[in-house]
């Protein structure tokens, strides 16, 4: 992502050209202006001020940034410095100003400061999502607060479930508690695909143990469990140390007891955790008393089952009729799109069942935006012949951002004959969330804001 504070206009003089040239030099090359008056291609200060971004001309200080075997040295100007950062200030100007003319920075990436400097001086946000945590720890280091909520910003418009955890180790570092607390929403919501992801093995020991501790993750036990060991794996990695089953127990310590054994189900436990070699033979052993004895053993594993998450539903019929000629199913695509103002997660779908008599069907349920999918299931549900809604649910929550227009759509095998929505709503308050409703192009059964299928849309928030 680039974005400009201050666009810079474009200029109309003949020498456009030259100032364009000028320009390039100076951000690539970090070489001195030699045009006698460079001065009169710019109209604004902005623009003459941007042209001393790692630039040589006029440099009072220089800073050798990155860790060793890894630095550059960059040029900068005390004024134009201290006027954007007060650390800057305190330190060319301040009572305990040094008189220094190079000055090391190992500790911030090279790519980070200049991105810091590009906004001192440019009044531009330039930033990338490899370089993007850099520039924050770079923002916080030198109080440059406006840069630092723009790299919060980003973060938080590029968070997944593949990146939540370690965004959230860093969150907390960085004290964000805006994106921390987004950062446990996916992670609540899209557990297992957080678990499951490769940055979930990045994340520092205190982190871990605070999403194993989590009363609403929305997953699996037996995911946690091995998602737990898969971090154990990289840790020993990490220390040095042979990888096995030995030092894996090591490097959990008691974080191994804050995952829920107990409430696996016991296929999971006997067919995953009890072969692990992780647990000793005594605490296998008491666990499987724990499933199936009256008198309990005490363990020191919690056997509580986590809460979860409440998902909520959003109903847009008013009202529900079957008659005796339809809503029938021929493999045609029942359509809706929807968008919400708040972000959400969207589970599943509540969808109507048979108005003659129980019987199962089989659904395609599928969630695109703008074309393409981002989340199917095929499963099979059973209904016994009300008119209550029966939920389908996608293999993994579909993060849903506001203010966009999504497609529901589900494809319906089995009884021909089902109830149908009546009294369509355009929109609906769901707690929180307001859901719109419009017609979709690629309904072809007859479902459309009025009346038809999808009467309900399944989702965390």
């Amino acid at each position: 992502m680039a974005a400009e504070i201050f666009p810079a206009k474009k200029l109309a003089s003949p020498n456009s050209n030259t100032v364009q040239q000028f320009h390039q030099q100076n951000l690539n090359n970090n070489n001195t202006i030699h045009a006698p008056n460079w001065q009169g291609l710019y109209p604004t200060i902005r623009e003459r001020n941007s042209m001393m971004f790692n630039n040589e001309l006029m440099a009072d200080v220089h800073f050798v940034v990155g860790p060793p075997g890894g630095t550059q040295r960059l040029p900068g100007h005390k004024y134009v410095l201290a006027v954007g950062s007060s650390v800057f200030h305190a330190m060319f100007y301040g009572e305990l100003a040094e008189d220094k003319d190079e000055i090391r920075i190992p500790d911030v990436e090279p790519a980070a400061f200049l991105a810091m400097l590009k906004y001192i001086y440019c009044d531009e946000i330039d930033l990338a999502a490899d370089t993007v945590l850099a520039t924050l720890y770079a923002a916080k280091k030198y109080i440059v607060p406006h840069l630092a909520r723009a790299c919060v910003n980003f973060l938080e418009t590029s968070l997944s479930a593949k990146n939540a955890c370690v965004l959230l180790s860093q969150s907390c570092l960085f004290e964000e508690p805006d994106l921390t607390q987004r950062c446990w929403e996916v992670i609540d919501a899209q557990a297992e695909l957080a678990l499951k992801s490769e940055g979930f093995c990045d994340i520092d020991f205190q982190t871990l143990e605070s999403i194993l501790r989590r009363e609403t993750l929305n997953a699996k036990e037996i995911v946690v469990f091995e998602a737990a060991l898969s971090w154990a794996e990289v840790e020993c990695q990490r220390q040095d140390l042979p990888v096995n089953i030995e030092n894996k127990r090591k490097v959990l310590g008691k974080a191994l007891y804050l995952i829920r054994i107990p409430t696996m189900a016991l296929d999971d436990f006997a067919n995953g955790a009890a072969q692990s070699g992780v647990l000793t033979l005594s605490e296998t052993n008491d666990i499987f008393l724990w499933y199936t004895a009256a008198k309990k053993p005490e363990l020191q594993f919690v056997s509580k089952a986590r809460k979860g998450l409440v998902p909520q539903r959003c109903h847009r019929f008013q009202s529900c009729a079957y008659r005796s000629n339809q809503w029938r199913y021929r493999g045609r695509c029942d359509s809706i799109q929807f968008a919400v103002d708040k972000r959400v997660f969207i589970a599943g779908f509540g969808l109507y069942g048979s108005s003659c008599g129980s019987t199962e069907y089989s659904a395609k349920i599928e969630l695109k935006r703008q074309g393409v999918i981002l989340g199917q299931n095929l499963s099979k549900y059973f209904s016994d012949g009300s008119s209550n809604t029966f939920p389908v649910w996608f293999e993994y929550p579909v993060q849903i951002e506001p203010d966009t227009f999504y497609t529901a759509s589900v494809i319906l095998d089995g009884n021909e004959l089902s109830y149908f929505g009546q009294e369509g709503m355009t929109e609906v308050q769901c707690g929180k969330v307001t859901v719109q409703f419009q017609c979709s192009s690629d309904s072809t059964n007859g479902t459309g804001v009025q009346g038809g299928q999808i009467p309900e849309l399944i989702f965390y928030a």
